[in-house]
């Protein structure tokens, strides 16, 4: 649908952009400088083609009962074979950057030794095929894939000599993809596999120890989730001195890491639950950008953890404070906090959940406004990224920001028509909510944001949610070849990034 000039579609329609302050400036810039870009990072398939050694997920996904419809990510939506249709979607919309990540094990299939040049070869055809479409790649180097070769040696993540391996790695993608790669994020949700992985064991490797072991064979939840923690922070740290040092200068690339941050807020105006809130976020995003900004834990997690949280030694300490270029914030929702004062929590998991001393809550005060998505713990309010992004500027010193994840997801019922599934209005709402939230809190309040990716270009095998749950402004008919088909937020965006 043709919009006004000013780039919005007419008042009521599902193109209206609905910006308080007016709409996108060209080439869906916000004010400021901030762009609008798409991600997916999802495993593009092919999982056996080309060189590609097994990862935790192929082992995880292939486990009974570990995926919620008893999916794999074997195929996926077959990135590794459509990207050059895929790009081209991208070019149509007017997009000028594109998140994606590197498998580690197509560029070293056993995680470390011999480098598998196919998957270099591979990952070449797909930079320099988004340059030749004035598409920016922005790289994340480790997307909870581990080489399953490196959790059978030393148990992955666990132990120290990790740090090492994933620096040569990541080493090896500056030499091989830097010449053309400005924006480089070492980790996706550090936080999020760290405890889902080895706290809670609901996503791979699958370790934990709460509730008697009920789900998992082997595992500390007491203690693994804060080594794997402390072992990323060592491994980002190592890979940024290898950049700075080695390739920053002629490259003239930036290094940062994405974060999955809710915001929280207190459940009630009592000192208590004050505190747990602030608990909760340093338990959460404090864990680990504390030490990237200041070299230490959040004093409440040295408090409430003891000696199950490691330290520091002043050379590591001076090695991972200040290695960050950029904060990058993968947010989609909002929580409320409160303290748990019941010991019920602390009773049932000996974990880093029960460390807090905070139970959180979704927020379903409202829910004319504070409305629940497809999954059960995406509630959409909008108004918390700009609360978020204030709490950056406020304790972080303004750092520069990139929105790397927001977007909301429908469910994938096999009884919905196509021609259905592409009236997502809902989705149109809440990126253009969220969009005016974060316009408000750079044009109002100052913070220092450079950028905003949709998650997700497409649908796709979403983790342990499988299939169930689609994020994409384009469907894609798992039924059909994969076919591709625009949702009215593809128009939606298009008009946005369009706007003259």
């Amino acid at each position: 649908m043709e919009g006004r000039p000013d780039g919005c579609g007419s008042p009521g329609d599902p193109n209206n952009c609905m910006l308080s302050g007016g709409c996108a400036n060209q080439q869906g810039e916000l004010p400021g400088g901030v762009r609008i870009w798409h991600s997916l990072l999802s495993i593009p398939g092919a999982i056996k083609e080309d060189g590609r050694g097994p990862t935790v997920w192929d082992t995880f996904s292939h486990a009974f009962g570990k995926v919620a419809d008893f999916s794999n990510a074997d195929v996926a939506v077959d990135q590794y074979h459509l990207f050059t249709e895929d790009i081209q979607l991208m070019k149509d919309m007017g997009m000028e950057a594109y998140r994606f990540s590197i498998a580690w094990s197509r560029i070293f299939p056993n995680g470390s030794g011999e480098i598998n040049q196919a998957g270099v070869d591979h990952y070449n055809k797909l930079i320099d095929a988004l340059l030749a479409k004035g598409i920016e790649p922005y790289v994340t180097l480790y997307h909870w894939d581990l080489p399953q070769a490196l959790e059978d040696e030393y148990t992955g993540w666990l132990s120290p000599q990790i740090v090492k391996d994933y620096a040569t790695y990541a080493e090896t993608c500056f030499q091989k993809f830097g010449d053309r790669v400005k924006h480089w994020i070492t980790f996706n949700e550090p936080h999020t596999f760290a405890v889902q992985g080895y706290d809670v064991g609901l996503q791979a490797p699958g370790r934990c120890s709460i509730l008697l072991r009920l789900f998992c064979r082997a595992g500390s939840s007491a203690t693994e989730p804060y080594i794997v923690a402390h072992n990323v922070l060592l491994a980002h740290a190592s890979a940024v001195d290898i950049y700075r040092k080695k390739y920053q200068q002629t490259q003239n690339g930036s290094v940062g890491v994405a974060f999955d941050v809710m915001w929280f807020e207190p459940a009630s105006n009592s000192t208590e639950d004050i505190e747990a809130t602030q608990r909760a976020q340093d338990f959460q995003f404090g864990w680990f950008i504390d030490p990237l900004m200041f070299g230490d834990y959040p004093s409440s997690m040295k408090t409430r953890v003891g000696s199950r949280l490691p330290k520091f030694s002043q050379s590591e300490s001076a090695l991972v404070k200040g290695s960050l270029d950029f904060v990058g914030i993968n947010h989609y929702t909002t929580y409320y906090a409160k303290a748990n004062s019941t010991g019920l929590v602390g009773a049932l998991l000996n974990d880093s959940i029960a460390d807090s001393g905070a139970i959180t809550l979704r927020n379903q005060r409202n829910p004319r406004f504070y409305n629940l998505s497809h999954s059960i713990w995406l509630y959409i309010v909008p108004h918390g990224i700009r609360s978020l992004m204030n709490y950056i500027k406020t304790k972080y010193g303004n750092p520069p920001v990139v929105i790397t994840e927001n977007g909301m997801d429908d469910g994938n019922n096999p009884f919905t028509k196509i021609k259905d599934a592409l009236k997502d209005s809902k989705r149109i709402k809440y990126h253009n909510d969220y969009l005016t939230n974060l316009l408000a809190a750079i044009k109002e309040d100052g913070c220092n944001v450079k950028g905003y990716f949709v998650w997700s270009l497409l649908d796709n095998w979403e983790w342990a949610a499988g299939y169930t749950s689609r994020f994409g402004l384009y469907f894609v008919d798992y039924k059909d070849k994969l076919k591709r088909y625009p949702k009215d937020s593809v128009q939606w965006f298009k008009n946005f990034l369009t706007s003259k």
